[in-house]
């Protein structure tokens, strides 16, 4: 197996300059993971999402509602995921929002069925959820959770 598929990646961009001692950036932050597509490594992410909501000042109701939808919406990815491939997240900060996309290669490169009760939670937590496919089976779940806005 290649050990560049499972060894656990993450990088970071900020394409707009420092603001205030804050550590916080003007516009868009920008933060890259890419795991192994294997559920173990889901913890990962759960806590990735939970630190960059709290830089946000995301509510604590707010950071657990996305710490579900996160290992949700992987989960639904992971049950159709090719073994051996990896998963990718990123993660997108603005002032008053986080963007995040999860994306895996599976083994139909079909979009999730959006009529299920896994979508419904997804929807309920994270407020705007979309699903995408492209050509080469990859399939891209997206999730948008606004900063003081009930889902």
């Amino acid at each position: 197996m290649d050990t560049e598929a499972t060894t656990p990646r993450l990088t970071a961009g900020d394409d707009s300059p420092p603001r205030g001692d804050s550590g916080r950036t003007a516009g868009r932050d920008a933060v890259s993971i890419r795991l192994p597509a294997v559920s173990a490594y889901l913890s990962i992410l759960r806590t990735a999402v939970a630190g960059l909501a709290a830089r946000l000042d995301f509510t604590l109701d707010e950071i657990e509602d996305l710490r579900i939808a996160i290992d949700e919406a992987c989960a639904t990815l992971l049950v159709r995921a090719i073994p051996g491939t990896d998963l990718e997240c990123e993660f997108v900060l603005t002032d008053q929002a986080m963007d995040i996309t999860v994306t895996a290669v599976t083994i139909d490169g079909r979009v999730p069925e959006q009529h299920t009760f896994s979508w419904a939670v997804l929807t309920a937590l994270a407020g705007h959820v979309e699903a995408s496919s492209g050509d080469d089976g990859q399939v891209t779940i997206r999730l948008v959770k606004r900063r003081g806005v009930s889902s």
